[in-house]
């Protein structure tokens, strides 16, 4: 039966892109949701993506490529989301049909600002599909190295952990190591937090901090995200696995880190929508600094977050960077 089952990417950016790749390793048809019509004839035409890791090649016959959301989700048993969190609301739309009885994994690293929740709890929440059916799949692993096969590794959390383990057969190969865990919720909390980090990390090497700096930063960030996540769901976790500190240094570290390259770009000067729009891609950590910062209010900031509250006054205050950094200094040991 398990064999049987039929996958679906909802998503044509660099992580959708590089998802569809390490399936296709392992599978001969995958349905594939793109919502740009020009996008699918360019792949139909030429094999590859053009505005994502457009070095990875597809053999086109294996892929069900549509920009109908309901044609996916009918062709699809498991579905992988990897659309901006932002915009998840927005592709799910057109959707007329019921997702209640699919088994559906979030690439996504975000909160939906609509309602606040992690992507999980708004799938259960909005689409009535029960917590068992629901995963996360978070790295560490950037898109530009799964395209090139470089060695990567993916956890998969879901608290079936059967179906972490079935989506996780699907995506392994001689470049893609996997690993399965039951915190679901911890794991995507610390996949939407590190994209905050990065930012951070990006604003003090704009600022023209040094490695020195950047240690102690990433240092004080991994142990903000341990206390964020201990405030918000209570469980048994070693914060030093890969899923959480390794997708964080990643994240904070890669020259392929989009949020990093924001952050440089806030603390060179640009204002955020001229970092936004230079860019032309979404830095999910812009939404998150305020997701994470609205939560920790709701819960009458029971956490110490220093680094995430100068994200947030940086990019939603519009205080100085250089001001607020200086400030953080004295607050980070």
């Amino acid at each position: 039966m398990q064999n049987a089952l039929r996958f679906g990417v909802v998503g044509g950016g660099s992580w959708g892109t590089a998802i569809v790749k390490m399936l296709s390793e392992n599978m001969d048809r995958i349905a594939w949701y793109i919502r740009n019509d020009s996008i699918i004839r360019h792949l139909q035409r030429e094999g590859n993506n053009p505005h994502y890791i457009s070095s990875a090649q597809f053999d086109v016959s294996m892929l069900h490529l549509s920009s109908s959301i309901d044609e996916i989700v009918e062709a699809s048993d498991v579905l992988i989301l990897a659309i901006p969190s932002a915009f998840l609301e927005k592709e799910f739309a057109n959707l007329t049909l019921s997702l209640r009885d699919k088994i559906v994994f979030s690439a996504i690293k975000g909160i939906v600002p609509e309602t606040g929740l992690i992507v999980g709890e708004h799938l259960h929440e909005a689409y009535h599909i029960p917590f068992e059916n629901i995963g996360v799949l978070t790295g560490p692993c950037h898109a530009e190295e799964v395209a090139l096969e470089r060695l990567s590794y993916l956890t998969l959390a879901c608290s079936d952990t059967s179906k972490a383990e079935l989506v996780a057969k699907k995506l392994r190969s001689h470049y893609i190591r996997t690993k399965i865990s039951d915190d679901i919720i911890g794991t995507e909390y610390a996949a939407m937090l590190k994209n905050i980090y990065a930012i951070a990390a990006g604003i003090a090497h704009g600022l023209g901090y040094g490695d020195n700096f950047q240690s102690v930063l990433m240092s004080n960030s991994i142990r903000e995200m341990k206390r964020f996540i201990g405030c918000v769901h209570k469980m048994k976790r070693n914060i030093n696995n890969s899923a959480y500190l390794g997708d964080l240094l990643v994240t904070g570290y890669s020259i392929f880190s989009r949020n990093r390259m924001f952050g440089n770009m806030i603390g060179k000067g640009y204002t955020v929508k001229s970092a936004m729009m230079e860019m032309n891609m979404i830095a999910e950590g812009y939404y998150a600094a305020k997701s994470a910062h609205d939560l920790m209010a709701k819960l009458k900031k029971k956490a110490k977050t220093p680094i995430i509250d100068a994200v947030y006054n940086i990019l939603y205050k519009e205080k100085e960077a250089k001001k607020i950094f200086k400030q953080l200094t004295e607050k980070l040991d």
